[in-house]
């Protein structure tokens, strides 16, 4: 039903499509990093016990600072978040599937580079941050880990939630201990799952394109030569078709207001067009699209603990191509209209 030019859904949903909204809508909420800061100013200059609490929370995370095991209490609430059923909902809402075009050997320790962003980089959390869709059947033996914006980790609440879904922060430090560290038991592997991207990927998401950032990405090559790590093209088809996003000239004002943004908090500040919960013009929960989530083959590196910067050039290149081959392989199973749509660089 149309209103004004606003399509409405319909009142005879079912219960279970109505919790498969849900469980979304609160995934977006539960990564809203500013809301941590709002809450924390709330707390401490409008209540009169919740400041306290707040002090000693200020204390905890201080101690927690810099440790990488998440601990025996959050290990065991990250084993039950992964197959709860939020997770579960969240993973059934596009739906989001996983495929895996090679096996992979369980005693390594890979680094996975996901591509597109898109503008939440939801397939990433419902891939490989759940068991939902089955990562941990199709690759026994590797332990899965997802880095998320350092900023989120710098943000009170956001960065607990996080830690309980065993996400990693972006910066050298967490990420060179992941490619170097053997996993606990019953783990023999470990798969790190960066997005080069990274969020300002964010401003090139449009649907039917695929667009990344990566001429400019080296780094992550650099980490993985220096352990000597795997790299694995994996690509999300389908991600960059649950949201839209308002678009302005480069050069324009409002461009550059964006760019400034992104520069001084690490976010960029996208208009993105969603849905509502009652209607699906606009609103910011995720389009219901179906998102294929492709693992490839691993391109192998060799250990070399301080790296030229030829060197890294050189396998950067290597990788570029093997990512490009790997997609042209497989877009014909996901996309519509495939001859039209490659991957383009910025």
């Amino acid at each position: 039903m149309k209103i004004l030019g606003v399509k409405f859904a319909p009142l005879s949903v079912p219960l279970r499509r109505r919790l498969e909204k849900l469980s979304t809508a609160l995934w977006i909420c539960a990564f809203l990093y500013f809301a941590g800061y709002i809450l924390t100013a709330y707390f401490l200059f409008f209540t009169q016990t919740m400041r306290y609490f707040v002090l000693l929370y200020f204390v905890w995370i201080y101690y927690d600072w810099n440790k990488f095991d998440v601990g025996k209490i959050r290990r065991k609430l990250l084993q039950w978040i992964r197959n709860c059923a939020w997770s579960r909902y969240f993973c059934n809402y596009f739906p989001t599937k996983l495929v895996k075009t090679t096996d992979l050997d369980p005693n390594k320790l890979y680094l996975f580079c996901s591509f597109p962003h898109g503008i939440l980089s939801s397939e990433v959390y419902g891939a490989f941050a759940t068991d939902i869709i089955g990562c941990r059947e199709l690759f026994p033996g590797l332990e899965f880990s997802v880095v998320v914006l350092d900023l989120s980790y710098k943000s009170p609440y956001c960065r607990e939630n996080c830690r309980f879904n065993g996400a990693l922060a972006s910066n050298a430090e967490c990420i060179k201990q992941q490619l170097s560290t053997r996993p606990s038991p019953p783990y023999t592997g470990r798969a790190t799952v960066l997005i080069p991207g990274g969020a300002a990927e964010a401003f090139e998401c449009k649907p039917c394109t695929y667009r990344i950032l990566i001429k400019r990405r080296k780094g992550f090559v650099k980490l993985a030569l220096q352990n000597g790590n795997p790299l694995v093209p994996v690509c999300s088809f389908g991600e960059t078709d649950i949201y839209d996003q308002l678009t302005w000239p480069d050069g324009s004002y409002v461009k550059r207001l964006q760019e400034f943004i992104r520069k001084k908090i690490g976010i960029p500040r996208v208009l993105m067009v969603g849905r509502g919960f009652f209607q699906y013009t606009f609103g910011l929960i995720p389009r219901r699209k179906p998102i294929t989530v492709v693992v490839g083959s691993p391109m192998e590196l060799p250990k070399i603990e301080e790296p030229t910067r030829e060197q890294v050039v050189e396998y950067h290149e290597k990788f570029v191509k093997h990512l490009v081959n790997f997609f042209e392989n497989e877009k014909y199973k996901y996309i519509e209209n495939a001859d039209s749509v490659h991957l383009e660089f910025v």
